[in-house]
């Protein structure tokens, strides 16, 4: 579908639910908030679906959009959700629109608006409602600047490009505050969350001659660090930082015998490519998947893999 197409097919709905990921970062939050705003300033009406994983640092700004007990919804759009097996916690039904910027996207949904040059799903919610409501609200913008800078690592990742500092200057002037949420997100941590990282550096393990660089975060480490589910976001970038590094590889045991993993490379390889191996996917530079296995189980066996197509 066509940004105009999408627009029509949204206009057509009402008492619509939007629904944001399993384990949500800013991105499916701040776009999926900030499309549910513009449709209510529309005249529809329309709610977040109440994802039980959403953590502190976003639970005040999304809150007030969740649906209230009761709600049946006439039409489902997903964002930033790139597989129906990423549904979050709770949703049983399936979606009638996903809007995505992930090249893996499974096409789940009965219709679809997938732009995978895009470096978030921010960026095309932003085009989605300029065209529906002319302009974005200060409450909208505040949203989809969490959900740009959030999936660019404040403009840090290989995904930026020159459309993102477009999207982001436009947001400025829209009246983003930049200074308030990058302090709060990418400035600010707890004390738990510096002792989570200290625990993860000196346990940094190398393999394939120092080109795959593996962190592992394991049950204990929480526990000895006093993290919680709020201390673990944007952890999948501390390997990928170690020098001479080439895929780096996150991996937390998030529930007993599974493990997330969450794969970073540069342009010589493809993330998706070795999280597909697994049944995951995602991105060419970032990508994820779950592994059956404590965390030493799931290294074992994606490192295998990787060495396999080192070969």
């Amino acid at each position: 579908m066509t940004i105009f197409e999408c627009t029509q097919l949204i206009k057509a709905y009402d008492n619509i639910l939007i629904l944001t990921h399993m384990r949500p970062d800013g991105d499916t939050l701040g776009s999926a908030a900030a499309l549910c705003s513009a449709l209510g300033r529309s005249g529809n009406t329309a709610y977040l679906f109440p994802n039980s994983e959403v953590t502190e640092n976003y639970i005040e700004y999304i809150r007030p959009y969740f649906a209230p007990d009761g709600f049946i919804p006439g039409f489902v759009i997903s964002a930033d959700v790139a597989d129906k097996e990423l549904f979050p916690l709770g949703f049983n039904g399936e979606a009638d629109l996903c809007i995505d910027h992930h090249p893996s996207n499974s096409g789940f949904a009965r219709k679809s608006l997938v732009m995978p040059d895009k470096s978030s799903c921010g960026e095309i919610v932003f085009e989605l409602i300029l065209k529906m409501c002319g302009s974005v609200s200060v409450n909208e913008a505040n949203l989809l600047y969490t959900a740009l800078s959030t999936d660019t690592g404040c403009f840090r990742y290989a995904n930026t490009n020159a459309a993102s500092l477009r999207a982001a200057a436009a947001l400025l002037e829209a009246g983003a505050d930049n200074k308030r949420i990058n302090k709060d997100l990418f400035r600010t941590k707890t004390f738990e969350r510096i002792k989570l990282e200290g625990l993860i550096y000196t346990g940094l393990r190398r393999h394939a001659g120092g080109i795959v660089t593996v962190a592992l975060i394991t049950p204990e480490m929480m526990a000895e660090s006093g993290a919680t589910e709020n201390d673990c976001e944007d952890l999948a970038g501390i390997p990928g930082s170690i020098k001479g590094t080439k895929i780096g590889i996150t991996i937390r045991e998030t529930e007993p015998g599974i493990s997330k993993v969450s794969v970073r490379t540069g342009e010589e390889y493809d993330a998706s490519e070795i999280c597909a191996i697994f049944a995951g996917g995602g991105h060419a530079m970032a990508a994820g998947c779950n592994i059956r296995g404590n965390c030493e189980d799931a290294e074992k066996r994606i490192v295998g893999a990787i060495n396999g197509l080192l070969k």
